[in-house]
């Protein structure tokens, strides 16, 4: 639920396809995963940070989920459904999460549910009933914040970060939101100069 991670998630998936033979590890950044502020609350500044994405990058958002004063803006939700995914299937945690995305941004799904997340897992043929499951349990409340504590292990404080981890050595792609020819450059580069030890 960071907006400029939904006005990534072409490019992002462009440089996951260029890069087809690199593994993709996806870790939950934990944005305000235990907010109590409502939507509403944060409707001044959302609704200007949501207008500047989506000039920038053309993905489509509804702003009335802004005007809600009882959901919260909570990360922790939608973070721990696509931990959950990563379980039950993990070769779908990308599309799951690209979905989880545009079910918030464009749709306006209140993601603490977790009958918001039916109709994605069931398109996914992912069962909900364990979906169901696993998404209400303490384990997986618990995984979580293992995600949450990698990301900070790996000192990513903004969303979204790419890093590449490249002959034992973790190198940073991109901070922010970049384009994906910006990202592919970046990822040549430093898989180029590794391999010319760096002349």
């Amino acid at each position: 639920m960071c907006s400029w991670c939904y006005g990534f998630t072409n490019e992002f998936a462009a440089v996951v396809n260029h890069f087809n033979e690199y593994n993709l590890e996806m870790v939950m950044g934990g944005l305000r995963p235990y907010d109590k502020r409502t939507m509403n609350e944060f409707k001044d500044y959302l609704s200007t940070g949501w207008k500047n994405v989506s000039e920038r990058t053309g993905m489509p958002f509804s702003f009335d989920i802004l005007d809600n004063n009882t959901i919260t803006y909570a990360t922790e939700p939608p973070s721990r459904a696509t931990v959950v995914v990563r379980e039950l299937a993990p070769a779908k945690e990308f599309d799951f999460y690209k979905e989880v995305q545009r079910l918030f941004y464009s749709e306006n799904k209140n993601m603490h549910l977790k009958e918001s997340y039916h109709s994605v897992l069931k398109n996914m043929n992912i069962s909900t009933e364990k979906f169901d499951e696993l998404f209400t349990s303490e384990e997986f409340k618990q995984r979580v914040k293992k995600d949450f504590e990698r990301a900070r292990s790996l000192s990513v404080s903004s969303f979204p970060t790419m890093l590449l981890y490249h002959e034992n050595e973790y190198f940073m792609v991109a901070q922010g939101y970049r384009e994906a020819d910006h990202l592919i450059d970046t990822i040549n580069s430093i898989t180029q100069k590794k391999q010319t030890g760096g002349q």
